[in-house]
């Protein structure tokens, strides 16, 4: 990605106002992971404060973190002092593949493990697709498609084209995509609970930090989030769920089903700190137990219709059997 600098003064003592152009291949990205890229050495807090604060502008107007930008709109972005990056510095994204479950030319789809987040932040030097590019130097156009949170595994999938790009995400958005999830929660789930309909409001912390709450129907910043429920397994003390996204809001899954009174086994931002910790003593299980499974989307090029699985993890797998 590069975007062309139109006024101010570039490099790392960026103390001047700077007005950058978005080129093609940067359309369709969010706001704050374009600056994330750009910005180099500017903590990570510290970008998502300036956007909150509405000091970023975008075509003059206020923005939000996750506002898609278009082929030449203008960012404006404030003074801010990027660290210098030393010659010797050791590179922060160790190359790595993932198990990869679909490739060709338009695009790639991976087994995410869990633990590893998307792309690299404040908190983590390097994600799946910083590690990604490294382990293939030859790649002329690599970006992700969608995000999955760091302890979730499953199906993610990545661009190889810019077209690509545009397409898939264009298919997230218009919710012409199925996703399937399994997910272990905590009690006896009750069959005839099948459709989740609540509405959700997200914030962001100091930090960047998402955080999620179900809030009334009327809530002028609620989103309607709907999400299909079905029971696979019973077990003495939890319920394997399969777990339909009609809607693809943030952290959704696991704010409805704790709202429902059974969160995600290992959830430690929405689930049962006691219950985990526990559990996790008792079935040498610490991860948190969601997985998507199961994607399926439109080929961007041909228009096929592509469904792609990633098997349960190992550890997951194991659990179940025990």
């Amino acid at each position: 990605m590069e975007l062309r600098i139109i006024g101010g003064k570039a490099g790392p003592a960026a103390n001047a106002v700077r007005t950058l152009t978005v080129d093609d291949e940067t359309a369709g990205q969010r706001l704050d992971n374009v600056l994330l890229r750009v910005l180099k050495g500017v903590p990570k807090t510290h970008v998502y404060r300036v956007i909150r604060s509405g000091e970023v502008r975008v075509n003059s107007g206020r923005a939000h973190a996750d506002t898609r930008v278009a082929a030449g709109d203008l960012i404006r972005v404030p003074p801010m002092r990027v660290a210098e990056r030393r010659a010797d510095a050791v590179p922060q994204a160790p190359p790595r593949e993932f198990p990869v479950l679909f490739e060709d030319e338009y695009l790639l789809a991976i087994a995410k493990p869990a633990g590893v987040a998307v792309h690299g932040g404040s908190s983590v030097s390097s994600g799946v697709i910083e590690q990604l590019r490294r382990a293939r130097p030859q790649a002329r156009y690599l970006e992700l498609v969608h995000r999955l949170d760091k302890e979730t595994s499953g199906v993610l999938l990545l661009a190889r084209k810019r077209s690509a790009l545009v397409a898939l995400q264009d298919q997230f958005r218009a919710r012409d995509t199925g996703k399937v999830y399994a997910a272990l929660v905590f009690g006896a789930w009750p069959r005839n609970v099948k459709v989740i309909d609540l509405a959700l409001h997200k914030t962001l912390d100091a930090a960047g930090e998402r955080h999620v709450r179900v809030v009334s129907p009327a809530h002028e910043d609620g989103r309607r989030s709907i999400t299909l429920v079905r029971v696979v397994q019973a077990y003495a003390d939890c319920t394997l769920l399969e777990v339909t996204l009609k809607t693809g809001r943030t952290h959704q899954i696991r704010v409805h089903l704790a709202h429902s009174g059974h969160p995600i086994v290992g959830d430690a931002k929405y689930g049962d700190f006691a219950r985990n910790k526990a559990f996790a003593r008792e079935h040498h299980f610490t991860r948190m137990f969601l997985h998507a499974r199961q994607l399926s989307f439109d080929h961007p090029a041909s228009g096929q219709r592509l469904t792609l699985e990633a098997p349960l993890p190992p550890e997951c797998a194991t659990l179940l059997r025990g």
